[in-house]
């Protein structure tokens, strides 16, 4: 929910108006497209969201200082003022396009670390800080400023009529009543964008719900939170929860919870925006005063229906970009870029290093377009129920988790990748005419941590044994074990090689 709002507070009548304009604009986008073909270039884009940390390895609430140190419109304040956001952009993967996407990520990163160092922080790609604590969310130093944030937090909290239950259990239990969406802001994750046709749309969001389960295993790093061992993916549960707009009666009437898997495979887009307003009360019902505004090009602007979609928060999230419109010189106008659909897959952690990251997009990449363009379809011989469950396991027990595939069964998630989804991905990255050696490359870093068992969160709970097996007080423990992480993540080495302490 990158847009700003002017309230925090809103009428009856503000809310009605709202209601209104939102089926009025779903309208609008199913009429556009019927009658527009917007073709899907297959462009891919990634945000990443990066954690602050100082030198003691503790979260720094600097971003407004690290922001004007960085000064670069690609770098953007976050929910947290421990959290900074890059925005890269889009590209094609064609060719040399993953192994461009790291050199241009380790730049961005390098240059913006040089800088941050100068106003007090390093940057972290982290699934979760492990040494972030109560005292970092309490009271009102951890939000950033922008009237976009307070109205969400207010927003939810006003939903929910109470405080937010946090309860976790993993290896260790943890259970908490948290005063507002803080815990929320100690997230960070990678965000991948994927350009589709409409008719594209459909088996592409439901191939990436279909993979959830093995993408999250094979990626998870994020096992710690307020100093607890708990998932191996902590981010998914701490997300859902501290959004959530339900109190426990509502849970257990089956209200839908605003952070959502989904309930059903879906036949295109607007099936998605139809339930968006079907399950989902607006959070901030902002009116923008553009109803049927439309850009140069014709494409709705539909600004009601984008910011409800946008706190709506879906593992994969449909996208409807309207475009935009830039002053091109000289006095007229044109489009700096034009209206497209897009799955916006958002489930992936943070971290932990480049070469990580850009592996774990590989993956996710070809195993789509694999799945698309193959006849496996595995949404066609899967109940979507199990698709949910695999999710779920998967953030719990991560490369340890078992789930079930259709033709294989119940199966470790390890034999399901090493045997099948790796090589299924590397058949994807052919069919988008990745260079072969530069897909070998990252799918071997994926077979790397599938053979031995290490990925982010295996790392961070081995070396966290490690140090308290030795006497290290948790608190100190935690803090030597984000110092080292840091080194190794500086460092560049793919998380699977990385030693123990």
């Amino acid at each position: 929910m990158g847009s700003e709002v002017e309230s925090s507070t809103y009428t009856r009548s503000e809310r009605t108006q709202y209601r209104e304009r939102l089926q009025s604009s779903l309208q609008e986008l199913k009429t556009y497209l019927a009658e527009h073909e917007l073709t899907g270039t297959g462009r891919v884009g990634l945000e990443l969201e990066l954690n602050l940390v100082d030198q003691q390895s503790q979260p720094a609430a600097l971003n407004r200082e690290v922001l004007a140190a960085i000064d670069h419109p690609a770098f953007q304040t976050e929910l947290g003022r421990y959290n900074i956001e890059l925005n890269h952009p889009t590209l094609t993967l064609r060719g040399r396009g993953l192994a461009e996407l790291e050199e241009s990520l380790r730049s961005e990163l390098d240059r913006a670390e040089q800088r941050a160092v100068r106003a007090g922080a390093h940057l972290y790609a982290i699934g979760i800080l492990p040494t972030l604590d109560g005292d970092d969310l309490a009271g009102e130093g951890w939000i950033s400023e922008g009237n976009r944030y307070a109205a969400l937090n207010a927003a939810i909290l006003e939903a929910r009529g109470e405080d937010i239950l946090i309860d976790i259990d993993g290896p260790e239990h943890l259970s908490y009543y948290a005063r507002d969406i803080a815990p929320e802001s100690t997230c960070t994750s990678m965000q991948l964008h994927l350009e589709v046709s409409r008719e594209q749309f459909g088996p592409v969001w439901n191939a990436a719900q279909a993979i959830a389960g093995p993408q999250t295993a094979l990626a998870a790093n994020s096992p710690l939170f307020l100093g607890h061992l708990l998932w191996s993916e902590t981010r998914i549960a701490v997300f859902q929860q501290s959004t959530d707009t339900r109190g426990p009666e509502l849970a257990r009437q089956g209200v839908r919870p605003r952070v959502w898997f989904g309930e059903r495979w879906i036949n295109g887009i607007e099936d998605l925006f139809e339930e968006n307003i079907a399950f989902f009360p607006a959070l901030l019902p902002e009116m923008s005063g553009e109803a049927g505004s439309a850009t140069d090009a014709g494409a709705p602007k539909l600004s009601e229906l984008l910011l409800h979609n946008g706190t709506v928060y879906r593992w994969n999230r449909p996208i409807y970009d309207p475009g935009r419109d830039e002053d091109s010189g000289d006095g007229g106008t044109t489009p700096a870029k034009p209206a497209n659909l897009r799955v916006e897959n958002r489930l992936l952690p943070a971290g932990p290093t480049v070469v990580d990251m850009v592996a774990n997009a590989a993956f996710f990449f070809g195993l789509v377009k694999y799945l698309v363009e193959t006849e496996e379809n595995p949404w066609e011989r899967m109940s979507f129920a199990v698709a949910r469950k695999n999710f779920y396991e998967c953030a719990r027990h991560g490369l340890n988790a078992s789930v079930y595939w259709p033709g294989s069964g119940d199966v470790p998630v390890t034999e399901l990748l090493d045997r099948h989804l790796v090589p299924a991905a590397r058949e994807g990255l052919q069919l988008l005419d990745v260079d072969e050696q530069v897909a070998e490359h990252y799918l071997s870093v994926l077979t790397g941590r599938t053979r031995n068992g290490q990925n982010g969160a295996t790392w961070m709970a081995r070396t966290l044994g490690r140090f308290e097996d030795s006497c290290l007080p948790r608190k100190e423990a935690l803090a030597r074990l984000v110092d080292r992480y840091g080194e190794h993540m500086r460092g560049g080495e793919p998380v699977h090689t990385w030693p123990l302490p």
